[in-house]
């Protein structure tokens, strides 16, 4: 994989050296290639620009700050506020004030200052097995905790960006202090060593190693629409819960997938054009037909496959706080071992 994205990157790079002219932009990415494609495809289609992309899992933002004024880079765009925070935190966005974007993006998914913008939302929920979890026996994250699921709960590994980020959200509701009793509990409750991707934890109730995981929606979506029989099967021998949703509680933990504009761009009108497409009505279907992923506002449609997976009420937590809290979630998660 890393050979595959090292020649995707000498590729672009490639191009991105003969493409100084208006009618292009050039982007850096962390979303994968194909999940990126129908965006750039729609808008290219819409508006006759040429879209380049580097794909990097891991070092855009030490690229670009080391290009400086003369990278040739005019957006970024990645997933996880964590990782969309770095850009801001080293200085390497363009402040920008778009009505539309403004408009279109709930204040608790968009910075105050105009550098970066969630585009689309995923929420981090519970999975439990359907032939040993009764309805209601789990309602929250915090029941993940409880000694009566000790052995029957499954994760990927805590440093994950997608698990550190729920753990921000925990300290920024109940405090360092009760965060790290929440995940001393929860890791003694673990069946086996944190291992594998989102999928693998599906799999691993079907395979009846765990009752109970952590993922992200939209993986319960592909395995549940996949083409495969095999995945057809994990899902079905799961549910999802979004947690935390009676009458007064703060709603689903979620992060989201975002971007922002080049300090150094050269095209920086038109960046903010193509921004502003991916959060129109057309773009915003896209996230949900594409990766399952739910509009970054419910002004937009929900698609009806992802409708099927479930509707939910979000914590509004400002979603800059889980980034900045990361390093003490870390901390959390390396004394704990997850």
């Amino acid at each position: 994989m890393k050979f595959i994205n090292l020649c995707l990157f000498i590729i672009f790079i490639t191009n991105f050296s003969n493409s100084s002219f208006s009618n292009e932009l050039n982007i850096y990415s962390h979303r994968q290639p194909y999940l990126l494609k129908p965006f750039l495809d729609a808008y290219t289609k819409k508006t006759g620009v040429k879209l380049n992309v580097v794909y990097a899992s891991k070092g855009l933002a030490q690229r670009l700050a080391s290009e400086g004024k003369n990278t040739t880079a005019d957006l970024i765009l990645t997933v996880d506020i964590g990782r969309l925070y770095i850009y801001k935190d080293k200085n390497l966005l363009a402040k920008i004030n778009s009505q539309v974007l403004n408009k279109n993006i709930p204040k608790h998914l968009r910075s105050d200052d105009g550098t970066w913008f969630g585009l689309s939302k995923r929420s981090r929920v519970i999975a439990v097995s359907k032939s040993s979890i009764k309805k209601g026996e789990i309602k929250r994250y915090e029941d993940l905790a409880d000694p009566k699921w000790r052995g029957k709960v499954c994760s990927r590994p805590g440093s994950h960006v997608y698990n550190r980020a729920l753990m921000s959200s925990l300290i920024a509701t109940h405090g360092f202090d009760k965060a790290l009793e929440w995940a001393r509990g929860f890791v003694k409750n673990l069946a086996k060593r944190p291992q594998g991707n989102d999928r693998s934890q599906i799999k691993s109730i079907y395979s009846g190693e765990c009752e109970i995981v952590i993922i992200n929606h939209y993986y319960y979506g592909k395995l549940t629409y996949s083409d495969k029989k095999e995945h057809k099967e994990w899902a079905k021998s799961a549910r999802i819960i979004f947690p935390n949703q009676e009458k007064n509680d703060r709603g689903a933990h979620i992060n989201i997938s975002g971007g922002g504009v080049v300090k150094h761009s050269k095209r920086k009108d038109e960046a903010i054009k193509f921004l502003e497409f991916l959060v129109s009505k057309e773009a915003q279907k896209l996230y949900g037909d594409v990766n399952y992923e739910y509009p970054i506002s419910s002004k937009f449609e929900t698609p009806k496959k992802l409708k099927a997976l479930g509707s939910f009420r979000e914590d509004k937590l400002l979603i800059e706080e889980i980034a900045i809290l990361s390093p003490k979630a870390q901390e959390i998660i390396d004394t704990v071992y997850w």
